[in-house]
Order: structure tokens, then C-alpha cells, then sequence
């Protein structure tokens, strides 16, 4: 169990008040990790902060808004200097759909922004700070079955969920060697406050049951089946492992 155990780490969780990166976040804190939580607003959402705090683990917020690419590019020297970072999720994603002929620049660029450019920086920042000091740490993205498929009303978010993918496997190819570990999980259709619109339009039903249909484990994920694949990529016991992905889909991308 020594393998899977993140006792004396800390975490830096994009996203991780609500959804896929709170379940991250939690499970990094369940398997003994501090945790550091960015969110846009400058109001803290305490909710997972109790719930960390609460396994013991310290909990702190900072506010950074990831669609400003000044925020982000302020974060990690701010953060360094007076806290060590051993795990970095970039959990935090937006989607908005819309047709293509329709998709304005300024709707790509905020959700490229968010999903992809935010995610290099905080990354490219980190591992400057980790090699420069001769750390070990890892760096998980989080992707999509959508970096494999297109997908329809959301080329922004596609190119920049590909984009992730990609990122994933140019990062670990230059940090590998030096003790870094980038891998990236890529969720299928999980069940969060992201889609729940869609998921309770009772117009949308036969959309829903077609998707439902055609995951073979017969049912949408929930937060939580990411906690597995997290912490493993998080733990001693991935060390090997460099510019990978796990699909986490229910089976969708073997259908």
C-alpha cells in the first residue's frame, strides 16, 4: 500500500471545488495529501476545504482566474517561494457549445485559454521550479474522450482537449529524464453540475439513452471513478509511466 500512499505531499488542484477536481482532490487527501485548491472566485468555497480538513489533511485556497492569462502566469511564483508543490492536477475545464460557423473568437479563445494555454503555463512554471531545484513531481492533465473525437457544437473544446493530449506527451518527453512524470486522464461521460442541464432536459431523453446505450458498462461516471486513476498517477507506484493517458470511460472508446 507504501506505493499508493501521498503522506508529506501537497497538491495543487485546478478545478477542484465542484465535480471531477474536487473527487481528484479528495482522493489525493484521502490517500494522505495536502491540498492546495485554485478557483476563479475571490469569495472561498469551502465546502471541499471542510471535507479535506476533515481527513486531516491541510487545506488551502488561492484565487486564480484561469481565463486571465495574467492570473495564471502569476500563480506558481507566488505559490513556490512559500509552499512546496509535489502533484499538480489541471482539473479546471469549460465547455461551450455552439456550431462552428457560429463559434466567435472570443468564445474559442476564453475556452482555449482555460482547457489548454492555462495548463501549459502552470505546468511549464512548476517543472522550471522542480528542475531548477532537482525535485521530483508530477503533473496530471486532465483530458477528454473528446482529444480523440470531434464531437458536434464544440470545436473549441475538442482542439483544446486534443491539445492537452499532445501537450501531455511534448512535456514528458523533456522532463522524463529528470524526474517529472506528465500523464494526463481522459473521462468519458461522467455525471457533473457541467452537464446536468442536458442531463435533466426531458427533451433530451433519447439523446441521453443512446449515449447510455452505447457505454458498455451500461451507465454515465461519477466523480469518484477518477479518484482511482488519480492517486495512481499521483503515487511512487507510477514512477515508470510518462506520457500517457488513462481513459476512464466506461468502455466508451473500445465500443
Amino acid at each position: 500500500m507504501s506505493l499508493f500512499s501521498l503522506a508529506g505531499k501537497t497538491a495543487l488542484v485546478t478545478g477542484g471545488t465542484r465535480g471531477i477536481g474536487q473527487a481528484i482532490a479528495l482522493g489525493l487527501a484521502e490517500h494522505g495529501a495536502d491540498i492546495i485548491l485554485s478557483q476563479r472566485s475571490s469569495n472561498p468555497t469551502t465546502d471541499t476545504r471542510s471535507a479535506i480538513e476533515q481527513l486531516g489533511r491541510r487545506c488551502d485556497i488561492v484565487h486564480c482566474d484561469l481565463a486571465d492569462r495574467a492570473q495564471v502566469e502569476a500563480l506558481i511564483p507566488g505559490l513556490t517561494p512559500r509552499q512546496s508543490i509535489d502533484i499538480l492536477i489541471n482539473a479546471a475545464g469549460i465547455q461551450i457549445r455552439r456550431a462552428a460557423t457560429e463559434y466567435d473568437l472570443d468564445t474559442y479563445d476564453t475556452v482555449v485559454q482555460t482547457n489548454l494555454t492555462a495548463p501549459f503555463i502552470l505546468a511549464r512554471d512548476l517543472a522550471r521550479h522542480w528542475l531548477a531545484h532537482g525535485h521530483r513531481g508530477k503533473v496530471i492533465n486532465v483530458a477528454s474522450i473528446s482529444s480523440f473525437q470531434g464531437g458536434v457544437n464544440m470545436a473549441g473544446y475538442s482542439a483544446s482537449k486534443g491539445g492537452v493530449l499532445q501537450l501531455t506527451k511534448a512535456f514528458s518527453n523533456e522532463w522524463a529524464a529528470q524526474g517529472v512524470n506528465v500523464n494526463a486522464i481522459a473521462p468519458g461521460y461522467i455525471a457533473t453540475d457541467m452537464n446536468v442541464d442536458t442531463r435533466t432536459n426531458p427533451e433530451a431523453r433519447e439523446y441521453l439513452q443512446s449515449i447510455t446505450e452505447r457505454i458498455p458498462a451500461g451507465r454515465w461516471g461519477t466523480p469518484d471513478d477518477l479518484k482511482g486513476a488519480a492517486v495512481f498517477l499521483a503515487s511512487r507506484a507510477s514512477d515508470y509511466i510518462h506520457g500517457e493517458v488513462i481513459v476512464v470511460d466506461g468502455g466508451w472508446m473500445g465500443r
